[in-house]
């Protein structure tokens, strides 16, 4: 049985080392202006970008550079000298969207691989065989996809890779192209600067061309002023439907703009739906747990086990933007202090989140407590004692004071409350 790839985001250095530590294969990330996260590419300069992927080969995974933007003549020359600075750097490959830049990758990077962008649209063997002539060793197919589709294309090329989103926030149009923010505030989402315009509110009117009245149509108060609002999609339910199929080579997250804790746990739940559906051990309540914990927009399975006319249940014309069930509280990078990331105060307990085969230590010191509560690890601070000595008897986000852990933990920890 082929067992996917898991591959998650890197928003930046950070998150890389997030992903990894808590169970990813590969990561794909991006820098400068030619990928459509542009946001994410800032937070990398070139120099941790190299350190990313020097570091992401030193714990034997893979690392991707996405260079997937639609680029202008004007851009030719830039994205040429990209090319050439990027390759240096030895990545594992390039994730592409054009034809024209695949073609430019290969004469500047021939070693390296070229997969190829789901904005490509990719919906049939047909295509996908066109693009693997032209050297993609690898196919992210476009999200209108049905499993069943994708096993075509396995059948008919075996040797081709096929890669799939299982999780993230879903583009109004799917697979990209879409024109609404261009329209709307002249930021081009096809060149990495989508302003998300289908997540605002909008009012609905009803004018008559004859004589020009206009009239403002009455809504649900419940909803109907998101109407272009896609609610995210999350396969984690079907991950042992995709492992069973044995045609799926990489599972992929979507979320470079995301936070710390979402490139953990989304990572953290698939890297054990993935390795319990190859051994046998599927359990999908374990991994939707994980995974509304998460902040979200609602959740759907999207198209790839439904036909699209079959569904009606893709948008959330409520809210843009959705509490998961879980608050994450504080971060440890390095295990010994906490950065705070909502409020921390002083006897309370905090479950505490970290990588998959981590060691917890339990014990008692004159700041607080580890313990074990039913399968879980729990903290709780006695005192709040900050590195420079500084004592507080709770501490909120914004507050850059590090506070000690009264027992150390594992590197990237996070602690969080559920919802009451």
């Amino acid at each position: 049985m082929l067992k996917p790839e898991l591959l998650s985001p890197a928003g930046n250095l950070t998150k890389l080392k997030i992903a990894l530590e808590y169970g990813a294969d590969a990561v794909y990330a991006s820098v400068a202006s030619f990928s459509l996260r542009t946001r994410s590419a800032r937070e990398f300069s070139l120099e941790s970008f190299e350190e990313g992927i020097r570091y992401t080969h030193e714990k034997g995974k893979k690392f991707y550079v996405t260079i997937n933007a639609f680029p202008f003549n004007g851009q030719i020359e830039p994205l040429k000298r990209h090319l050439q600075t990027v390759s240096a750097m030895k990545p594992d490959a390039f994730l592409i969207s054009t034809p024209g830049v695949m073609s430019l990758a290969k004469e500047i990077a021939p070693d390296i691989d070229i997969h190829l962008s789901t904005q490509a649209n990719v919906m049939n063997y047909l295509d996908a065989r066109i693009y693997h002539e032209m050297g993609a060793s690898r196919i992210v197919v476009a999200r209108e996809m049905s499993l069943k589709d994708v096993i075509k294309i396995k059948e008919m090329l075996p040797n081709l890779e096929i890669e799939i989103f299982v999780h993230g926030s879903m583009c109004f149009a799917y697979s990209g192209r879409c024109l609404v923010s261009a329209v709307q505030s002249g930021r081009q989402s096809n060149r990495g600067s989508c302003a998300n315009d289908c997540r605002f509110k909008y009012e609905l009117y009803a004018k008559n061309p004859e004589s020009g009245t206009l009239f403002r149509l009455e809504e649900d108060p419940e909803g109907g002023t998101h109407v272009m609002n896609a609610k995210d999609l999350s396969l984690i339910s079907h991950i042992d439907e995709i492992v069973k199929s044995g045609v799926i080579d990489s599972c992929k997250i979507e979320g470079r703009t995301k936070s710390e804790y979402y490139a953990a746990c989304a990572t953290r739940a698939y890297r054990m739906a993935i390795d319990d559906a190859a051994s046998g051990k599927f359990k999908r309540e374990k991994y939707e747990f994980e995974i509304n914990t998460l902040k979200n927009r609602g959740f759907t399975d999207g198209y790839l086990v439904s036909r699209p006319y079959e569904r009606v249940d893709t948008q959330n014309h409520t809210s843009s933007l959705e509490e998961g069930t879980h608050q994450v509280h504080a971060i440890s990078e390095d295990g010994e202090f906490i950065k705070c990331k909502f409020k921390i105060v002083a006897n309370e307990a905090y479950e505490i989140v970290s990588p998959l085969d981590s060691i917890i230590e339990v014990g008692e010191s004159e700041l607080g407590s580890v313990y074990d509560n039913n399968g879980k690890f729990w903290l709780e601070f006695k005192q709040l004692v900050s590195k420079k000595g500084k004592i507080f008897e709770e501490i909120h986000s914004g507050n850059e004071n590090e506070i000690k852990l009264p027992i150390k933990l594992p590197k990237f920890s996070f602690l969080r409350k559920e919802f009451k």
